[in-house]
């Protein structure tokens, strides 16, 4: 099969976001093509480079989110008429109700400035809404085919003027009502940056229109490219979640695009959009993989149909951790460890309050915290303040009034000479703490059970589900409850070491590269037998060819080139995009990580930043 992998900030950028993931199943699946279509997030991961490509990945384009053509495509009288109603259309449905999928509150009357793109009908459903939605965006895209682009529309005044009468709308969302003009200004700019990829020409015979499968490896704007193909191609759409890039928005989205503080209405309006857009994406997708059941249950509150969700665990390398779990029981047994990055979400003060209890009870535990380098001023800011709450609560202690003092809390990093490795990290100690208020899927808790620890967790995210019945978990900002169950396995060396021969039996049999790939190997047959793609094969005079397609045609890999063309498309749709080229964001020549065409059989991929391969790095993170 040749597979089509759509990434957002991710693979295969040396930086990318579920990079390692996307690598280890584009390596373990040596009998498919993939064709990776990225896009950036920023100008410094595409200067980072790639990481270094397996020979299965015939081709890379990638585009960058986070800019776009200064001067825009200038349109005619018409394709501005058919933007107007489009882009009224989707700012109708976004502000039309709850967009998780809740009641849309169904009120008739027609909006200020007369505009029939954004009336309301009386008793609009959530089908209904999501109908509009996906019509407009629809729309949008085959005006972006045609004219060739759409940045500067998206920019415009118009698109602005439309988001405001949708807003004040008899039966728009409640926060909406209150927005002024700089808020619907970020939203427009906001919403642009999330439709960039609908001016790619990436949705061509000659691109996504010719594989068997879109893959879209996270949710937001990595989703419009599948849902494109589809639309234009029939190509079968699965969509995979680790975490859940609405969730992620929700927690997220409190600045605009200058780094300023988004008002209410702003992330009421953006938080609406990104809810339709995943709402849509499910709705269209063969399949939806997310990778536990807290994701899972996002995705089905957002609309997505239960009998097409296979819950699919990331894959993680299990070798790494073997000789230290093999021998978990030369850990001291007198030491906590923490592993993870450093951030308020983690919540090392509740941490630190909760080991100032398990001291009073146990005086010679140790906390060894190690984290990555802080990457921001965020990061660094909040570890000055752990040390600083360390410090306060715990002077340095000596045995006698000539030794020298030492503090029992010690906070490291991956690299140290005390830490070199991540699996030595976790060998430091015989429990594994997990302080968390906020988690997806607790990747350090996979990897202390890899390493055969007992753990004791906070009850957040996955946290439950990847545990099982292999460790304990108390409520999340509760730091009493956690020093009582840190303090009930100090204590209990048996029960500590069975519960970690019990983690360590249950990572191996569900969180390996191994069950990963497998499972998706069945989920891309599956999609392959029951949605194919149909191709009509076409001669130099554009004519259908019957029979034409020989049977070689379905093996990997490239042959004659005197081959016919094979089109993809849906009944009445012929040869959508040929001959279209993009817009000037997304053309040119390879600079600052622009991915060249590779030839089939290339084995790496040149950093952009170097003209040097940059092979692929492990981390916990």
């Amino acid at each position: 099969m040749r597979i089509g992998l759509l990434t957002e900030g991710g693979y295969p950028y040396v930086s990318g976001e579920a990079r390692l993931w996307c690598d280890r199943l584009v390596r373990g699946l040596g009998q498919h093509e993939f064709d990776i279509y990225a896009l950036s997030r920023s100008e410094q991961q595409e200067d980072e480079g790639w990481i270094q490509l397996p020979s299965q990945v015939s081709r890379v384009r990638t585009a960058p989110l986070w800019t776009a053509d200064a001067a825009g495509v200038g349109h005619g009288r018409r394709a501005r008429r058919r933007f107007a109603e489009c882009y009224g259309e989707l700012a109708a449905a976004i502000c039309a109700g709850d967009a998780l999928g809740g009641a849309v509150e169904s009120d008739s009357g027609r909006l200020p400035g007369g505009s029939a793109a954004v009336e309301r009908q009386a008793g609009d459903t959530p089908a209904g809404v999501a109908d509009r939605f996906g019509g407009a965006l629809y729309g949008l895209a085959e005006l972006a085919r045609d004219e060739g682009g759409l940045g500067g529309a998206l920019r415009s005044e118009a698109a602005v003027r439309a988001l405001e009468r949708a807003c004040r709308a008899t039966g728009a969302l409640r926060a909406a009502r209150t927005a002024r003009v700089p808020d619907l200004l970020t939203v427009a700019a906001q919403v642009e940056r999330a439709l960039r990829p609908l001016s790619l020409d990436w949705y061509g015979d000659d691109a996504l229109g010719s594989v068997d499968l879109c893959h879209v490896t996270s949710g937001g704007a990595a989703t419009l490219p599948g849902l494109l193909a589809r639309h234009f191609a029939g190509v079968p759409l699965l969509v995979t979640e680790y975490g859940v890039q609405l969730r992620a928005h929700y927690l997220g989205a409190r600045e605009d695009l200058e780094g300023r503080a988004a008002s209410a209405p702003a992330r009421a309006l953006l938080a609406a959009f990104h809810g339709r857009l995943a709402a849509e994406a499910y709705r269209q997708a063969a399949v939806i993989t997310p990778g536990n059941a807290h994701a899972r249950r996002w995705q089905e509150r957002c609309g997505a149909d239960r009998a097409r969700i296979r819950t699919v665990y990331p894959g993680m390398e299990a070798s790494r951790f073997s000789e230290v779990g093999e021998s978990a029981e030369c850990a001291d047994p007198d030491t906590l460890v923490w592993v993870g990055r450093i951030e308020p979400a983690k919540d090392l003060t509740a941490l630190l309050h909760a080991f100032a209890e398990i001291r009073r009870g146990e005086p010679k535990t140790r906390l060894r915290i190690v984290g990555a380098p802080p990457d921001g001023l965020e990061s660094a800011t909040y570890l000055a303040h752990c040390k600083a709450l360390a410090a306060q609560l715990f002077p340095d202690e000596a045995d006698g009034v000539h030794a020298v003092g030492d503090s029992p809390v010690s906070f490291e990093e991956i690299g140290a000479p005390d830490v070199p490795t991540l699996p030595e990290a976790y060998a430091a100690g015989a429990l594994v703490v997990l302080s968390s208020v906020v988690e997806g899927f607790p990747i350090s808790l996979v990897e202390a059970m890899f390493s055969g620890r007992a753990t004791v967790s906070t009850d957040v995210g996955a946290v439950v589900e990847v545990i099982g019945g292999t460790g304990l978990v108390v409520p999340p900002r509760n730091p009493r409850a956690l020093a009582e169950a840190c303090l009930a396995l100090l204590r209990d060396p048996e029960r500590r070491s069975r519960l970690g021969a019990a983690a360590r039996a249950r990572a191996l049999e569900l969180f390996t590269v191994e069950q990963n790939i497998t499972a998706f190997h069945s989920i891309y047959l599956e999609i392959a037998s029951r949605c194919p793609v149909r191709r009509i094969a076409v001669g130099e005079s554009g004519g259908p060819l019957p029979f034409a397609v020989p049977a070689e045609a379905h093996v990997p890999g490239r042959w004659s080139e005197s081959a016919p063309r094979l089109v993809a498309g849906r009944p009445g749709q012929g040869r959508a995009g040929q001959g279209r080229t993009g817009p000037g964001w997304a053309a040119g020549p390879p600079v600052r990580g622009a991915a060249p065409r590779l030839a089939p059989g290339s084995a790496t991929a040149v950093s952009a930043a170097s003209g040097a391969p940059v092979p692929a790095r492990e981390g916990a993170w």
